[in-house]
């Protein structure tokens, strides 16, 4: 009976999306503002908060250099951003749930202005570290997809959400490329006062742009499941919660586990490329710039037009099938010509598994809990990252570059057989 209860909540979950577009500007907006001028602002908030991190990810190891801190302690910076992005992700999606979208992407863009702010006068090791404390909040890319979430039907939520694909992509090209213009141009701490500028403005188009409320009231009243707006964002058992939707948790796994190998090979990269493809500095520059295009390509182009022919969980199997023959192009490539023949698979089952489960996630739960949700999607990542530099390391040192692929090979092959046999409910990943 339970189980029956759930369906028809979840079907009145996907009724009320599907008729959110015809009352959205009646009862969510006021004046001229449209639906489609708030997804582009979203988008424009996602590309700038993207650009500035990736601007400082390049200049950060010289800046850490200059202070005296050596390879050992800046692995501690690094991992000690993970932690934090972590452990924010889930409640920057309990904070959206309960305060909605336009508070939590100020939230994020004013963490963002604080963050950059203590960068700019880090003239010491501790005060470095102390200027990661605010990465805790910065979750602008799943702010942008709950405005995204909420403003579009669950039919056109894949295509939606995977053109912020190109938002990822220019921030990795046009971030990286200014942050190297600016510290050699004019001194390594302007892309600082450049990304604490730049997220002032964030924050005021944050406040001018995004309605109060993105959605109806009533939604957020749908379901006896739905989050309860007087419990604590940090209440553990409410995230925890959402994993006992119907095929929530085996969704989660497989979006976790079907990339980490490739997340450790990337985590490694900038020690691979010098190594073992013998790549000097800018080369890997354009590599990544190489990465990137891809990305904004397959992401915002093919990865929408695919969720349209096929159904999310076709696209599901698709692209974990696509990461195990990946596995097994990474055991095997010997040149750098070869990892560039290898990343257009690559980057097309990573677009694609990202955006799918994204989609597939946010329509298992109820509307009022798709924050949460959002933000728990938003810890993989961090998560990578935090127990990425060890792993990685152990698995380069003792085995080579292609146990990344070998491992890769083995844990699709393993996940894509699971998916056949799983009893995943197939009607929330239709799209």
């Amino acid at each position: 009976m339970s189980t029956m209860n759930t369906k028809a909540s979840s079907g009145g979950e996907e009724e009320a999306s599907e008729m959110r577009t015809e009352t959205l500007g009646e009862s969510s907006y006021s004046g001229d503002v449209k639906r489609g001028q708030v997804i582009l602002v979203a988008y424009l908030t996602a590309t700038l908060e993207l650009t500035f991190l990736f601007m400082q990810m390049g200049v950060m190891p010289y800046l850490a250099k200059s202070l005296g801190l050596d390879s050992v302690g800046f692995g501690y910076l690094q991992t000690t951003f993970g932690v934090l992005q972590l452990v924010g992700g889930p409640i920057f999606g309990r904070f959206m749930d309960q305060f909605g979208t336009r508070a939590a992407l100020i939230l994020s863009s004013a963490s963002g202005s604080a963050f950059f702010l203590l960068l700019s006068i880090s003239t010491s090791i501790p005060l470095l570290f102390l200027s990661r404390l605010p990465a805790v909040f910065m979750h602008g890319l799943p702010g942008a997809q709950k405005v995204i979430t909420d403003l579009t039907t669950p039919s056109q939520r894949a295509d939606a959400l995977g053109k912020l694909g190109l938002c990822f992509g220019i921030g990795i090209i046009i971030g990286s490329a200014l942050g190297g213009v600016l510290s050699t141009k004019f001194g390594i701490f302007v892309p600082t006062y450049v990304g604490l500028v730049g997220n002032l403005i964030n924050t005021m188009i944050a406040m001018v742009w995004i309605p109060l409320q993105a959605k109806p009231k009533s939604d957020h009243h749908m379901t006896e499941h739905s989050t309860s707006q007087s419990g604590s964002v940090f209440s553990i058992r409410e995230i925890l919660r959402l994993m006992k939707f119907p095929g929530v948790m085996e969704v989660f796994i497989v979006k976790v586990f079907a990339g980490l190998p490739i997340g450790l090979f990337l985590i490694m990269f900038s020690i691979i490329s010098m190594d073992f493809f013998g790549l000097e500095a800018v080369e890997s520059g354009y590599l990544m710039s190489y990465f990137g295009v891809l990305q904004m390509v397959v992401q915002g182009l093919v990865v929408g037009k695919l969720s349209n022919l096929c159904t999310e969980s076709t696209l599901l199997r698709l692209s974990v099938f696509i990461f195990a023959g990946v596995g097994l192009g990474m055991a095997l490539m010997r040149t750098v010509w070869h990892y560039c023949i290898v990343a257009v698979p690559l980057v097309f089952a990573f677009s694609t598994l990202g955006t799918i489960t994204d989609s597939i996630l946010t329509k298992a739960v109820p509307s009022s809990d798709t924050g949460t949700m959002l933000g728990i999607c938003a810890s993989v990542q961090p998560l990578t990252r935090t127990v990425g530099p060890t792993i990685g390391g152990v698995l380069y040192k003792y085995f080579g570059v292609s146990s990344f692929g070998y491992l890769q090979l083995t844990v699709n092959i393993g996940l894509f057989v699971y998916l056949l046999k799983s009893k995943i409910p197939l009607r929330e990943m239709k799209s």
